[in-house]
């Protein structure tokens, strides 16, 4: 079973964890650092060739969460346009295409082997879905998409996997290609999440930024660090909250704390 609040205040830690944290400050040193960023697009497509498309499960809880795909429509049966940046293997995009009739999806991808699972899926239709690959932090998204034409931007559990550095760059593309008065829709790891307490000392690469063991990168949102991000890039913010679930391991007995940030930036 799963137990789920919504607010604007980060988890509190226990003492334990407090104070496991606040021992682990050494940093990977600048020399893997600067690898870790120059085979980052390497490490990502190696994870799917390890995982092909069994890694991530079906997103079919995307609508239930994203009121705003029903809610953007002025009618009905109205035609949306939307992007899935980082479309991974189409864990989000296939559910989304297969329960509304009336969305085209462009979706792209950092790594070139999700891309080609995304083409060879049975649900593939080029009328309906466009899918490329891109590095969203230096490839221009209008070489693929029309300027302001897509109506809602799915970005989830995507901005994580990028360089703190490099973030403000994803927006400003993402940016080029929504309409006017439309909106981003955001979810990934916020602060003290399960996952981030669980990286080994040696893992911190800066402030809420860890490296996992197959050299793919995670980085953990606070609330205040995600609304400056966008509103830097001229997005309005509408909604940006903390998600907390205590996943319960009835079995193990095991209580584990998922924290996620959920939230929706508009452009002007």
């Amino acid at each position: 079973g799963a137990f789920q609040t919504k607010g604007h205040s980060a988890r509190v830690l226990s003492p334990e964890e407090a104070q496991r944290l606040a021992k682990d400050q050494v940093l990977v040193s600048e020399f893997k650092q600067l690898k870790l960023e120059k085979e980052a697009q390497k490490n990502w497509d190696l994870f799917y060739k390890r995982n092909s498309t069994n890694f991530f499960k079906d997103r079919h809880w995307t609508t239930r969460e994203f009121q705003e795909l029903k809610a953007c429509r002025e009618f009905a049966d109205q035609k949306l346009t939307i992007l899935e940046a980082g479309c991974g293997v189409g864990n989000c995009l296939f559910p989304l295409l297969e329960e509304d009739l009336n969305i085209f999806a462009y979706a792209c991808d950092f790594s070139p082997r999700a891309v080609e699972y995304v083409k060879k899926n049975a649900l593939y239709n080029t009328e309906r879905c466009k899918v490329f690959q891109c590095d969203l932090t230096k490839d221009d998204l209008l070489d693929n998409i029309p300027a302001n034409s897509v109506d809602v931007v799915t970005l989830i559990f995507v901005l994580s996997a990028i360089h703190p550095d490099k973030m403000h760059l994803v927006l400003r593309n993402i940016y080029k290609v929504l309409k006017p008065g439309r909106c981003v829709l955001f979810r990934d790891y916020g602060l003290y999440d399960h996952a981030m307490l669980r990286f080994k000392s040696g893992s911190k690469l800066g402030d809420n930024f860890y490296v996992r063991q197959d050299g793919t990168r995670s980085y953990f949102f606070t609330e205040e660090f995600l609304s400056q991000l966008f509103k830097a890039e001229g997005y309005e913010q509408v909604v940006n909250e903390y998600v907390r679930r205590e996943t319960v391991n009835r079995k193990e007995d095991l209580r584990v704390p998922r924290v996620f940030l959920q939230s929706k930036f508009q452009k002007p």
